[in-house]
């Protein structure tokens, strides 16, 4: 058995999706090789190679990967995962792009956003807002998943694997990057935060907001919202978290004047500890909630903070 994890960098470090990708690959057993696509990124070629349980790194330097065009990135995996069991990449934009032109190419079918694997054919992933968690046999010959970032332990450094250049196929040129316009936030990333304050429509106007803003910079989390805030413009719709937003899995997250719709919950529910502040006694997030106040949020966030500044 043999996986091919294609490693998401930013031409000098992995993300925490690709070390994440390399620790679900541990899961099935047998030999992990990492491609590292992109151009001048010889130094996230080697910090795949470092990685524990990496066999060898395959190295893809060219300049028509340089801007992760999925038309590119496809074709090159396609090539190369016949050889392969399994190829994995982590549940994130950069995943979401590739893996299904991949399959395409390949005529298979993907599987997406796996949360657990129970052995190399079985794997399970959510349905229905996470209501609903689906065991999943594959039967193809070579089989591509993307896995949830935050569902598997990231894998460390203690390896000293090769890096080998592949041949790369000539470019296609079917797209091409008109502009990039990075967001420069002055807060953590909200997919990879250990502490998120989550804002729900109970949040109510700009006050409340900026008491979620006052009390994310006192603990240094980063802010998620629920649609249902997005929509009357409370939060901008970079912090949606939910079923149509991101994926979030910190240490720990508080539920300010949430609900707790099951479509926000499929996004939030992986967190290790939920505390949750809402003035309804029976808010459904308190069902999930580890610790639970009720309590209009006017009242309790401005003492919070009072004993943060303590």
């Amino acid at each position: 058995m043999r996986t091919l994890v294609v490693a998401e960098h930013d031409s000098t470090t992995l993300t925490r999706g690709a070390r994440s990708a390399v620790g679900a690959a541990a899961k099935l057993g047998g030999e992990i090789d990492v491609l590292v696509a992109g151009w001048q990124c010889q130094a996230a070629a080697e910090a795949a190679a470092r990685l524990a349980g990496v066999r060898r790194v395959l190295f893809a330097d060219a300049e028509h990967y340089a801007h992760d065009l999925a038309e590119e990135l496809a074709q090159l995996v396609a090539q190369l995962a016949p050889d392969y069991t399994h190829v994995l990449t982590g549940a994130t934009v950069y995943g979401r792009n590739f893996l299904p032109r991949t399959a395409a190419l390949l005529d298979v079918t993907p599987l997406s956003d796996v949360v657990e694997i129970q052995s190399s054919e079985r794997f399970v992933r959510p349905m229905y807002a996470g209501n609903v968690l689906a065991t999943v046999i594959m039967r193809d010959a070579t089989k591509l998943l993307t896995v949830r970032v935050t569902a598997f332990e990231e894998a460390q450094a203690g390896g000293g694997a090769p890096i080998d250049r592949v041949n790369v196929p000539a470019p296609r040129a079917l797209s091409a990057l008109v502009e990039r316009i990075p967001t420069v936030a002055d807060r953590p990333d909200l997919r990879t935060a250990s502490i998120v304050v989550g804002a729900g429509r109970g949040v109510a106007s700009a006050d409340g907001m900026k008491l979620v803003e006052t009390l994310a910079d006192r603990l240094g989390a980063a802010i998620g919202a629920t649609r249902a805030a997005v929509d009357t413009g409370l939060a901008p719709n970079d912090w949606q978290v939910g079923q149509t937003g991101k994926v979030v899995a910190p240490t720990l997250y508080l539920a300010v004047g949430l609900s707790g719709a099951i479509q926000h919950v499929a996004g939030m529910s992986g967190s290790k500890i939920i505390v949750a502040i809402n003035r309804d006694p029976d808010a459904t997030i308190f069902e999930i909630a580890d610790y639970g106040l009720v309590s209009d949020l006017f009242t309790a966030l401005p003492e919070l903070i009072a004993v943060l500044d303590r």
